[in-house]
């Protein structure tokens, strides 16, 4: 019992630090800006979210040979800056760390670039699983 309050309060004083996990329901509020831009809906969004990052802000997928980042697994190849791949364009002229924070503000701007220059398809899920039958994705409050 001795050794278990010692491990106890520095579980209390040193929290592990966690991704943000969002649910089906807080989308619409931190992607009210991306509600149909490229004629996307929010619904449609979940679905992607879901299957691409598991709505985890802190997801890393390593992907042959590029690394994606953050609730969006936007890749290092091209539209963020890492030393995994110091050639990347870095089209969103962005460090791939700040798509592991919380803030989504930076990671929404770049998933408009994405949007304006590869469109939807960028997101594979889209097309094989996003594109019809919504109605599971939308929030319904009581």
């Amino acid at each position: 019992m001795v050794s278990f309050v010692p491990l106890f309060l520095v579980s209390i004083l040193f929290p592990a630090t966690q991704a943000e996990q969002l649910t089906k329901c807080e989308l619409p509020h931190v992607l009210k800006d991306l509600n149909d831009y490229g004629g996307i809906t929010l619904p449609e969004w979940a679905c992607i979210l879901f299957h691409t990052s598991g709505y985890d802000t802190q997801a890393i997928v390593k992907n042959n040979g590029s690394t994606e980042y953050g609730l969006f697994q936007i890749s290092n190849k091209l539209w963020c800056g890492s030393s995994q791949i110091p050639q990347s364009r870095n089209i969103c002229d962005i460090s791939c760390d700040k798509f592991l924070d919380d803030d989504l503000t930076d990671d929404i701007m770049c998933v408009k670039k994405i949007l304006d220059i590869r469109g939807i398809g960028y997101w594979l899920a889209h097309k094989a699983l996003c594109s019809e039958k919504l109605e599971q994705w939308r929030c319904e409050t009581l």
